[in-house]
C-alpha cells in the first residue's frame, strides 16, 4: 500500500512538474498596443515607419491624440520589446524604453515633444509638414 502511495505521489509531482514547465506561445498575428511619445503628422509618420521596418511587423498606426500605437506582429520573428526599441532609437519614448538624447535631437524642431513650449504651440492638432 506504501508502494502505492508512493507511486501516486510521485505520479502527481511530476504531472504538476511538467504542466508548469508550458511556456506562452508564441502568436503568428499578436495584437499589440502601447503608447508613444509624439505630437504632430512628422512623428506619426515617424513612428510607424520604425515600426513597419521592424522584422515581423505586418501593421502599425499611431494615433495623435491618444498617443496609442497598435500592432500586428509575429511574435515568432520579433519580441516587442525589439519594436519598441526601434521605435525609442527613431527619437521617440515608451514606457521602458527611452530614445537617446541624440536621437531625441534628430526630430525635426516641431517634434520635441519633450518641450512643454512646443506642445502648447500644437494645441492638440495635427500639425502637417
Amino acid at each position: 500500500m506504501k508502494k502505492l502511495i508512493f507511486a501516486f505521489s510521485l505520479f502527481l509531482i511530476g504531472f504538476s512538474a511538467q504542466a508548469q514547465d508550458v511556456k506562452k506561445e508564441k502568436k503568428k498575428n499578436a495584437k499589440v498596443s502601447f503608447t508613444v511619445d509624439g505630437i504632430c503628422g512628422m512623428c506619426k509618420k515617424r513612428i510607424e515607419t520604425a515600426a513597419l521596418k521592424t522584422k515581423g511587423v505586418k501593421f502599425a498606426i499611431w494615433d495623435v491624440k491618444t498617443h496609442q500605437i497598435n500592432v500586428i506582429l509575429d511574435e515568432r520573428k520579433t519580441p516587442v520589446d525589439t519594436l519598441k526599441q526601434n521605435i525609442a532609437n527613431v527619437g521617440h519614448d515608451i514606457k521602458g524604453f527611452k530614445a537617446t538624447d541624440e536621437a531625441y535631437n534628430s526630430v525635426h524642431p516641431c517634434c520635441k515633444y519633450r518641450d512643454s513650449k512646443i506642445i502648447e504651440d500644437h494645441n492638440g492638432e495635427l500639425k502637417k509638414q
